[in-house]
């Protein structure tokens, strides 16, 4: 069996790097389809045969692909995958406009609906400035041409009961199955920690509708120690509102030293609404609790008052609410790393495997 990958951008690492890497030990010899290839910024790609648009030959490009939402699905429409059995494509925006023939079947491995045409289309038009305009004025375009590509995929597959709502809500489709990204639970794993004074813990990028504000300013106003791991253009605003109790790690870290920041944390915080939330899982992979916006991908990662608490109000009060009510709390580390297990990467691998082998004899 051929199978092609193809992602959004390779220029950055995430939660969706991840899963592609854990997709590539699937597939070793499958190439990676991408709109731009930034090898600096996406080290992770090495181990791949990347193969980019004609959008990497255009300055500012790789770096900059928010510039170009116009350009990015004609991108994805010149790759020609007439010599592969099955195509995965795994995106949150443009890369579900690839073209297939009858013979090859299209996988969407749908992270998510392109968020910022739906459902962070007001933070985005609202937090960034420069593309505000633009973004408001190009939309109902933009949305018609997304709601076309969506009925390309021959089947959905989303990453949480989450995406999959948003996938019948904004293109009417059904989801074939919710396969949960993979989680590396023998790589991330609990050690008694030796840090005096233990923090609360973000990871993410930082970008609006991670909602790494609402974290800050509970913590601020709790003056409660918080580590924030990310970086993003949001960083000197974030910064500016920061109570001195928290630190940023803004320097690209390796896993080991991810992990140790992990062990040694009281519990993570998260207060966006998540697709899914690989940091999530990996934090209570650890042991440590996760305290978490209820309405979101991540909810469904904790088990409420037993791995973690889930608020209701997303804003800095309900989620110092929540920290309170986790501070008389008495999590143990076990329940968390037991509940963390069934979203490991071995799971992750028998169900896609079995689901596309499924798929693939149907051509």
């Amino acid at each position: 069996m051929k199978v092609a990958l193809v992602y959004d951008r390779v220029n950055k690492i995430g939660g969706a790097e991840r899963v592609l890497g854990t997709l590539h030990e699937l597939f070793p010899d499958a190439p990676l389809y991408t709109a731009v290839y930034d090898p600096k910024g996406a080290p992770w790609a090495q181990v791949f045969c990347v193969v980019p648009s004609f959008m990497n030959r255009i300055p500012f490009a790789r770096k900059h692909h928010e510039y170009f939402p116009w350009l990015t699905p004609l991108a994805f429409q010149t790759f020609d995958f007439s010599g592969f059995d099955v195509v995965i494509s795994v995106t949150s925006a443009e890369a579900k406009n690839i073209r297939t023939n009858k013979s090859t079947v299209h996988i969407c491995y749908c992270l998510t609906p392109t968020r910022y045409l739906w459902s962070g289309f007001f933070s985005y038009a609202h937090d960034h400035a420069v593309l505000s305009f633009f973004l408001r004025l190009l939309a109902p375009v933009l949305q018609y041409l997304d709601l076309r590509a969506a009925k390309l995929p021959d089947f959905y597959v989303a990453i949480s009961h989450r995406v999959r709502q948003r996938i019948k809500k904004y293109y009417k489709r059904e989801s074939d199955r919710v396969i949960y990204p993979p989680v590396e639970t023998v790589k991330f794993v609990a050690k008694k920690s030796s840090y005096k004074k233990p923090y609360y813990l973000f990871v993410s990028r930082l970008v609006p509708y991670k909602r790494a504000d609402i974290v800050i300013e509970a913590c601020s106003k709790l003056h409660l120690p918080l580590v924030v791991i990310g970086k993003g253009h949001d960083y000197k605003k974030l910064k500016k509102m920061a109570s001195p109790s928290i630190q940023f790690v803004t320097r690209y870290l390796t896993d080991s030293e991810l992990l140790t920041y992990y062990q040694n944390c009281r519990a993570f915080l998260f207060a966006g609404d998540e697709d899914f939330g690989i940091v999530g899982a990996e934090a209570q992979s650890v042991g440590k609790p996760v305290i978490a916006y209820r309405q979101s991908g991540i909810a469904e990662i904790v088990i409420d008052g037993k791995t973690g608490v889930l608020f209701d109000k997303q804003s800095p009060d309900g989620l110092m609410r929540a920290i309170k009510k986790f501070e008389t709390l008495h999590i143990s580390a076990s329940a968390c790393r037991k509940n963390a297990e069934r979203f490991s990467t071995k799971r992750f691998k028998e169900e896609m495997r079995t689901y596309i082998n499924s798929r693939a004899n149907q051509v």
